[in-house]
């Protein structure tokens, strides 16, 4: 189980959870909530196999093309 507590705030670059060498694993969120503060408290545990998609878009209709063309 991993618990991750987000600040609203940015310092510098910020740091990196895992390190270079970590092994790839899908975790799946277990509960979460927000505090009066805007901090978001997660715990996530591990879920499998990382499942690969694709971000791909669709080719856009005629009716998109025409609509984008048209949008000013």
């Amino acid at each position: 189980e991993i618990s991750l507590l987000t600040f609203p705030l940015v310092l510098g670059k910020g740091k990196r959870l895992f390190g270079s060498g970590a092994i790839p694993a899908a975790f799946k969120l277990n509960r979460s909530q927000a505090s009066t503060t805007g901090v978001i408290i997660a715990s996530y545990e591990r879920a499998g196999e990382i499942k690969t998609g694709s971000f791909a878009q669709r080719q856009p209709s005629e009716a998109e093309m025409e609509r984008r063309r048209t949008w000013k």
